[in-house]
Formats: structure tokens, C-alpha cells, sequence
């Protein structure tokens, strides 16, 4: 059995580091191909052989690739699949101006270290360990998708089907702020893309006539994030707007996303039909709505609480408690629990400030996951 020794704290974090300082937005497909490039060797050393996928355009852009790597294990165990995704949200830059790697006690702070580069280095941390002490013998496929903030359009089918291959799934998302919750089902997700159609005119000679694209939009973002209820659902979030050209003319386009949330499936049919009302016309400016990506709505089943059971008593064994629920965050812990397939998401590490300039890790707090990583692994391969 793996023991807290086999792991250090301080090693961990300097890893950690060096994966936080290579910056991979999402959209920007090169960096986040530099991330895979520099992972790797990393998944090679461990024995795996790997696959590369071409990456693939979305929303007008190329997105960076994927990464597979596969260990094969002894005839007729069960193979377990990590999910891991290298892309993030901040921005090229980050490092250098808001959000610099910084430690302060027990927190590290830096872009992308709690979502998800510090679970990720934890995960392939305890798999190193039972490597090393020839107790890893089971299949074991390791996915790193670079789309996965943007709701995994390019990557989910190939999740899908490496899933359906795997009898568990160990996904080290964050855990849940300072309490190391683990996920054991995440609310349905889908995206949408809004247009709207004005008519143009002069802003200041003939602007009477024209037909405002972004002023219909303010309308919608106002009906729809005004909908919204944190505590039972369903959430709306409007963004990434463009609307205009001049601003001495009517602004005839206007573009936004909408990312919208639900904690089954009665409110996420309401979202369909809410968003899908709005097409027509208003004030003879036309509304296009367009469906984007999906993640399904995953509630624990039967083979997930066995999976969370088996950790709540290593986390146990080990010291500390480890509470469970369904969240709110999307992942891919989406599609393989809507699968049906024993799923366990936020077994990453503890912090905070996910996607913020306050985002941090605890050190504290990569021991005990990694040991109870490393153990449930062990444990699993077991049957």
C-alpha cells in the first residue's frame, strides 16, 4: 500500500510550476500544442505509448490537438481511464501581469495551477509512485484534451469511446474550494450562439432610422441573466459580445455566447425552449439563435458511489473526510457518467479562485490526494 512518504510536497509544487508556466489558452491551438509537447515524454517515461490527434477548427479557429497515452496491463484486468485537459482560460500574458506564480504559506498561486495543472501533476504523480513499486498492472489510458473550457466539441467522441473501453473513470478536476469535496454528478451544460440583425443608419445624421444589433442584445442579456437562480437552477451567462464597427454607425451585427446550466433534465429542456423563443423579431431587428455544444446532465449512479465509497474510506484511512455532490461546473466527468460508467471527477487538489486572478492551490493538500489517488488505483486494479 502506497504511504504518504512515497510523496513530496515541495517536489510536487516545483513540477506544478513548471506545467503552470507554459500558458495554453484554449484558442490559442499552438500553446496548448506546447503543453502536449511538453507532457509527452512525461507519459512516455511511465511506460505509455502515445497518440496524437490533429486538432480541429471550431468557431473559425484551430485548436490544438490531443494527447493519448496507453499502458497496458495484465490480461483481463479492468481498465481504468484518467481524463486530464491541458487547455485553460487565461490568457497569453497572465504569468507576466495579474496573476504571476506567487506563494504565500500555504497557498500557490498562478493561472490555471487549481484548473486543472496541479491535479493533473498530482494524478500522474501517484501513478509514477505505483509504478515505481510495481504495483500498477491494470490498463490504464490517460487522456489530456485540449478543449475541454470550451465544453471538449472536438474531444468528446474519443472520450466517449476510450470510456466505453474502461470499466472506471478518475478524473483530478479541482476538488471543491477548501473543502476537498469530490464530484460524484455535474449539472447539464449547453451552449449557445446569439446574432442579431439590425438595420444600418448614420449615427448622428440618420441614426433615427437605423435599428440597433447591440441594443437588442443588451435586451436579451438582461431576459436572460435575469432568469437565472443559483440555488435551484436554471443559470444563464452571457458573453463574449461583439456588436458594431464605427461607432457613427448603426451597428447592424451583433454576436454573443450564452453558457447555460441546469440540475436535470426538466430545467434543461427549459433552457431549449427559452433560448429557442427568442428567434423573430423585435423592433425590426432579427434574432438568430444557434445550439453549441452539449455536456448531458450526469447523477451519480450505483457504480459511482461504489467508486466515491472506496475513497471516502482511504481518505479515512488517511485522516481526513471526504464529502461528495453534484456540481455545477462542467466537465468531462459529463459524458462518461451520462454514460452510465462508474465516474469520479474532483480528485484533484484543493484551492481556489478557479478562471480568477486570485486563483491558488493548497500545498497542504497534495500529499494526502496523491496518496489517496495512488491508493484507489491500487485498490481498483484489485476488482
Amino acid at each position: 500500500m502506497i504511504a504518504p512518504s512515497a510523496f513530496n510536497a515541495e517536489a510536487m509544487l516545483a513540477e506544478i510550476c513548471e506545467w503552470v508556466k507554459i500558458e495554453s489558452p484554449t484558442y490559442d491551438g499552438a500553446t496548448v500544442e506546447r503543453m502536449l509537447d511538453f507532457v509527452a515524454p512525461k507519459l512516455a517515461a511511465m511506460g505509455c505509448t502515445l497518440e496524437r490527434h490533429e486538432g480541429q477548427m471550431h468557431q473559425g479557429q484551430k485548436l490544438g490537438g490531443m494527447l493519448v497515452g496507453r499502458r497496458p496491463g495484465k490480461p483481463g484486468r479492468d481498465g481504468i481511464l484518467v481524463v486530464a485537459h491541458a487547455d485553460t482560460v487565461h490568457p497569453v500574458g497572465t504569468l507576466g501581469g495579474p496573476l504571476p506564480i506567487r506563494r504565500d504559506g500555504d497557498k500557490c498561486f498562478g493561472p490555471a495551477i487549481y484548473d486543472m495543472k496541479g491535479g493533473t501533476v498530482m494524478a500522474l504523480t501517484a501513478l509514477r509512485a505505483l509504478i515505481a513499486s510495481n504495483k500498477l498492472d491494470t490498463p490504464l489510458t490517460i487522456i489530456i484534451n485540449p478543449d475541454e473550457e470550451v465544453g471538449s466539441p472536438t474531444s468528446r467522441a474519443l472520450i466517449e469511446a476510450e470510456a466505453k473501453k474502461c470499466k472506471y473513470v478518475l478524473i483530478p478536476e479541482p476538488a471543491k474550494g477548501t473543502t476537498g469535496e469530490v464530484t460524484t454528478g455535474r449539472h447539464a451544460f449547453r451552449r449557445f450562439s446569439l446574432t442579431t440583425h439590425g438595420r444600418p443608419g448614420h449615427s448622428g445624421w440618420s441614426g433615427r432610422n437605423g435599428r440597433s444589433a447591440v441594443r437588442i442584445m443588451a435586451q436579451l442579456v438582461e431576459e436572460l441573466e435575469s432568469k437565472t437562480n443559483f440555488d435551484t437552477g436554471p443559470t444563464y451567462a452571457v458573453s463574449v459580445i461583439h456588436g458594431g464597427r464605427w461607432v457613427n454607425c448603426v451597428p447592424m451585427t451583433c454576436t454573443a455566447l450564452a453558457l447555460c446550466a441546469a440540475r436535470d433534465d426538466a430545467t434543461f429542456d427549459e433552457i431549449g425552449r427559452t433560448l429557442d423563443g427568442l428567434v423573430g423579431v423585435r423592433n425590426d431587428v432579427r434574432i438568430e439563435i444557434e445550439h453549441g455544444p452539449v455536456r448531458p446532465l450526469w447523477t451519480a449512479n450505483k457504480g459511482t458511489m461504489g467508486l466515491y465509497e472506496r475513497a471516502r474510506r482511504i481518505a479515512g484511512d488517511l485522516g481526513f473526510e471526504l464529502p461528495h455532490g453534484q456540481h455545477g461546473g462542467g466537465s468531462d466527468g459529463n459524458f462518461t457518467g451520462a454514460l452510465g460508467i462508474a465516474t469520479l471527477d474532483g480528485l484533484g487538489v484543493m484551492g481556489n479562485g478557479a478562471h480568477t486572478h486570485e486563483e491558488h492551490i493548497l500545498v497542504s493538500s497534495l500529499v494526502p490526494r496523491a496518496t489517496m489517488f495512488a491508493r484507489l488505483v491500487e485498490e481498483l486494479q484489485q476488482g
